[in-house]
């Protein structure tokens, strides 16, 4: 590890802001790989998973490519990328793993977090049915996604998803996808139990309702970070110290990484995109929809935005949502202020920011239509999916907040990004996460690319590549082109987190 700051007392090795399930994935890999390292958590909320990582503030799905669409985007030629989704499909089976061995190590109860059900794409329209049939030909290609099925059968169909296809106007071309190797994951309760079980460990703190204000680089390499005591209404009082800082607090990352100053930082932007839900408040409505059904988005849309009817299971209860229904805001998180967005705008990233405004318009058009949407609107929306939709069966609840990367280009000024970000500085002192799509569903993945970024010594070291793939079988090998390795870990992380082939009532 990187020299100690003199002061032990208001020392810690390693500090992670934000309470998410990104800080909590870092924080349980870097203690099983080096035990003995002080860890400290500030989170501005008096609670853990508060923001994104609750379990109404996202989709819950195991994101693996299997559903959705805007991972296998259509080209030009009309020819379908499949580069993202076997990307992102690795990524998650990293993850996977890594839960598995935690329950192995009974620190994860799979009953409390994961649960299987049907993923689906669903499509009408004969441009749409041709390309989720080009998708489904490019996909099946690879072992990984062999055993996903493809209809333009009606009743077939009907017979996956009744809600989706009673009502529907029958000369109207339709096509689906099914696979019953989906899941739905609660990361809220995901990210509780690591929490809760850091915090039994030996040098590790949590301090909840504590704000970071400031950050501040020594001439030693060490940072100083400056805290507000929220409870105790104590402002700039804290100051700690520590040798490596993980800025995982979500929307609020984009401001913290600002006032770091690091060089790497500058030029970044953020654009916020808020989000809603129709949750069912109908019990026999909800019995009768058994999987996740994503469609094609909206043009402009951001991929938070993308429109499916999602059978959930959250706090040991069924449940079914309709959406997300994107709007704008200048907040940076849900719990945040209206002064986020122009707090953020620097000298360094207006350029790229205003430049990204303009090549994205259809964004900017698609969030003003958002916005203005009345509950008709809405329930129009919902229809596409679920044609004898009534409203009186669902109520509106709002979901988390995201914000969108804004990166600086050679070309264009400034692009905006639709994914994850890790920005760490040179000296690997440093890193934040910025971005979020697919988000905590590839975490373990991402945090592992953190810490060979940011602690590379360790991470080549025979030690930690050792108990890497210990905890992480795959380790430096792809399960898209590993069939053997694909179908011995998959058939383990299924036994060990309790997955099984989810079945349509």
């Amino acid at each position: 590890m990187r020299k100690k700051f003199k002061n032990a007392a208001n020392y810690s090795d390693v500090v992670l802001i934000g309470a998410g399930v990104m800080s909590a994935t870092l924080g349980m890999l870097l203690k099983e790989l080096q035990p003995d390292l002080k860890i400290t958590i500030f989170e501005r909320l008096d609670l853990i998973a508060g923001e994104s990582s609750e379990a109404w503030n996202n989709a819950g799905t195991g994101h693996a490519a299997l559903c959705e669409l805007n991972y296998t985007p259509q080209k030009p030629d009309g020819s379908v990328d499949g580069s993202k989704a076997l990307k992102i499909y690795d990524s998650f089976q990293v993850s996977r793993q890594f839960w598995a061995y935690l329950v192995e190590n009974n620190i994860l109860s799979p009953d409390d977090f994961i649960q299987s059900v049907p993923h689906m794409s669903f499509v009408h329209g004969e441009a749409n049915v041709a390309y989720l049939k080009k998708r489904h030909e490019v996909l099946t290609q690879y072992h990984v996604f062999k055993d996903m099925s493809y209809t333009e059968n009606p009743e077939e169909i009907k017979n996956w998803i009744p809600l989706v296809m009673e009502g529907r106007d029958s000369n109207e071309p339709v096509a689906a996808t099914y696979t019953d190797a989906g899941t739905d994951v609660n990361f809220g309760n995901l990210t509780r139990m690591l929490f809760n079980h850091l915090k039994s460990l030996d040098n590790v703190k949590i301090r909840l309702r504590h704000e970071v204000t400031d950050l501040k680089q020594l001439e030693d390499g060490n940072w100083c970070i400056t805290l507000d005591n929220l409870a105790t209404k104590k402002r700039n009082k804290k100051k700690i110290y520590t040798s490596f800082v993980f800025v995982g607090a979500g929307g609020g990352a984009l401001p913290l990484l600002e006032k770091s100053n690091i060089e790497e930082g500058k030029g970044f932007g953020g654009f916020p995109v808020s989000g809603q839900w129709l949750k069912c408040n109908n019990p026999d409505i909800i019995e009768r929809h058994n999987a996740k059904v994503y469609g094609k988005a909206a043009v402009g849309a951001p991929p938070m935005s993308v429109p499916h009817l999602d059978s959930r299971m959250i706090d040991g209860k069924k449940e079914l949502l309709f959406g997300p229904y994107a709007g704008f805001t200048t907040r940076f998180l849900k719990e945040g202020s209206l002064l986020d967005l122009p707090a953020s705008i620097k000298f360094s990233n207006i350029i790229p920011m205003v430049q990204a405004g303009i090549h994205n318009f259809d964004l900017t058009k698609y969030l003003i239509e958002q916005v203005i949407q009345s509950p008709e609107d809405r329930l129009e929306a919902l229809k596409e999916y679920f044609p004898n939709a009534s409203m009186a069966d669902w109520e509106l609840l709002v979901a988390g907040q995201r914000v969108q990367v804004i990166k600086k280009d050679p070309e264009e000024g400034g692009v905006l990004e639709f994914g994850t970000e890790i920005v760490a500085a040179s000296d690997g002192s440093i890193a934040a996460l910025l971005g979020a799509s697919p988000g905590a569903s590839t975490a373990v993945d991402i945090m592992l690319q953190l810490l060979q970024r940011c602690f590379k010594e360790e991470f080549e070291s025979e030690e930690w590549q050792a108990k890497i793939k210990t905890m992480i079988p795959s380790f430096g090998q792809s399960l898209v082109q590993n069939q053997a390795l694909f179908q011995q870990l998959n058939a383990w992380t299924n036994d060990v987190l309790g997955l099984q082939s989810a079945q349509i009532a």
